[in-house]
């Protein structure tokens, strides 16, 4: 029997089908891509915004508010958007259907993947585009490193993206607990402010979650010192064990 391997013409169908779908979501758009950049703009404004708390040099708009800004970018749509349209897909009866079609479910999860990390790419230009010429902002002292640790933190929230979507019964539950998910870590990684003003045992637990090693990763980076090895080792650490997981509870039906 015959294996069908799809061509490279039918996987850029599917993706430029699902970023089409992405597109005409407005709603879904407009949290990650405008609740950051109304954030740096309020920061921006702000009396403190460049204020004089300072980070080796930096204010803290360039080294916190940024790579806080490009974290929560990555979140909103790793945590929330992604795993609300698999699950979508799965209640409706889009991926069982597509078993049993040469067109694998696994074409979509990866279409549904390239469509996310596009709206990242968009949010995040976006978001330093409105920092450097509204405020000034500087970019990274080590851009490479960055870079990395970007990728880094995208690979970490995008398989807890879809580690919500394999458990989460339901459309709206899969909103519900990428939600929960995504508040708790912002919460105990620094994203309403210092975790100093957290017990001591929530602040070091928030630093080793996703959304806070990878806002201490990042803003390293725009400080010009390598960030923690363990804060990177959470981030890896995170990627592997959900996107374990995922993979071995993803149901397409």
């Amino acid at each position: 029997m015959t294996t069908y391997r799809p061509s490279v013409r039918a996987w850029a169908l599917l993706t430029w089908t699902e970023g089409k779908l992405v597109t005409r979501d407005t709603p879904g758009l407009v949290i990650p891509l405008g609740l950051p950049m109304l954030i740096m703009v309020m920061n921006g404004l702000g009396a403190g915004g460049r204020g004089a708390e300072r980070f080796r040099g930096l204010p803290a708009l360039d080294a916190y508010v940024v790579p806080l800004t490009m974290v929560m970018v990555v979140a909103l749509i790793g945590m929330v958007n992604m795993p609300a349209v698999l699950a979508s897909y799965r209640t409706s009866g889009v991926l069982r259907r597509l078993e049993v079609t040469p067109a694998h479910p696994v074409m979509v999860l990866v279409a549904q993947v390239v469509a996310g990390l596009a709206q990242v790419l968009v949010g995040v230009a976006l978001a330093l585009l409105l920092a450097r010429l509204a405020f000034d902002v500087s970019m990274p002292r080590d851009p490479l490193t960055a870079i990395g640790v970007f990728c880094l933190v995208t690979a970490a929230m995008y398989a807890i993206g879809m580690l919500v979507a394999a458990i989460a019964p339901s459309t709206n539950a899969a909103v519900a607990i990428g939600l929960v998910s995504f508040f708790a870590t912002m919460a105990l990684g620094g994203g309403f402010g210092s975790r100093e003003n957290l017990p001591d045992g929530l602040a070091a637990l928030g630093q080793y979650l996703p959304f806070g090693a990878g806002l201490e990763a990042l803003g390293a980076t725009w400080m010009g010192v390598a960030p923690d090895l363990w804060h990177l080792a959470a981030l890896a650490g995170a990627a592997l064990l959900a996107g374990a997981a995922a993979a071995k509870t993803f149901r397409w039906s």
